[in-house]
């Protein structure tokens, strides 16, 4: 039986670089990118294919989805996983910075996706996971770029889901709240319901359910693992 093959885009670290270690435990061939270069030593580290590169450079992302390709010939999953744009004072935030957070949050991805698309429709099936924000929903002043572009981003999940959903490709997004692998800081404790900042491993398990079959009917959602930070419903 043919192995499933995923790519995560951003995987040098945190979320990215763990569901990169999940997947590999499912049993997927994993091909991991990063600017910083420990993506590339963790594609291989898994037995798998390693690139250093940006996310927000299309010959970039061109280059390793290709790779991918001939490498393990199918694309089974894509997970996208950002860095960090652009932040400050809303009105202070320049022109090329916004344009900078636009790449960062949203057209990184529909780059990506465009790329995976042909591989995924030959195969009629894919699944598609982006990791968003829960400021998506609730903007947060602290993360202005990251809030304006993801809340773009799940209507482009929506448009798209819709459009591929007859031809099994599946798209949805992972809005996390605070986790563990970035600095904790009490103020933002005390905003979490649950009392504590999420396990990156709670966030991957995640990644590894909206990837696989087990979730064969879900498309164009956005899946809150936020400890209950967020109050919209």
């Amino acid at each position: 039986m043919t192995k499933p093959t995923a790519i995560i885009i951003g995987g040098g670290s945190g979320i990215g670089a763990d569901s990169a270690k999940k997947l590999a435990e499912l049993g997927y061939n994993i091909s991991v990118m990063s600017s910083s270069g420990k993506g590339e030593a963790l594609g291989k580290s898994l037995g798998g294919l390693g690139f250093t590169g940006s996310n927000m450079s299309i010959d970039d992302l061109t280059t390793f989805i290709n790779l991918s390709i001939d490498r393990f010939k199918r694309i089974d999953v894509l997970v996208n996983c950002t860095g960090h744009g652009p932040k400050g004072p809303i009105m202070e935030i320049s022109d090329d910075e916004w344009h900078t957070g636009m790449d960062c949050y949203l057209t990184n991805v529909i780059r990506a996706v465009r790329l995976v698309l042909p591989t995924m429709q030959a195969q009629k099936s894919g699944s598609i996971v982006n990791i968003s924000t829960f400021a998506a929903f609730e903007p947060d002043p602290d993360f202005p770029t990251s809030a304006v572009f993801r809340a773009s981003l799940a209507t482009f999940t929506k448009l798209f889901s819709t459009k591929y959903a007859s031809e099994g490709i599946r798209m949805n997004n992972i809005l996390p709240g605070f986790v563990d692998s970035l600095p904790e800081t009490q103020t933002r404790v005390d905003r979490i319901p649950a009392g504590r900042y999420a396990k990156v491993r709670e966030l991957t398990e995640c990644v590894a359910f909206m990837a696989s079959s087990a979730s064969s009917y879900v498309t164009g959602q956005n899946l809150r693992v936020d400890g209950g930070l967020t109050a919209s419903v």
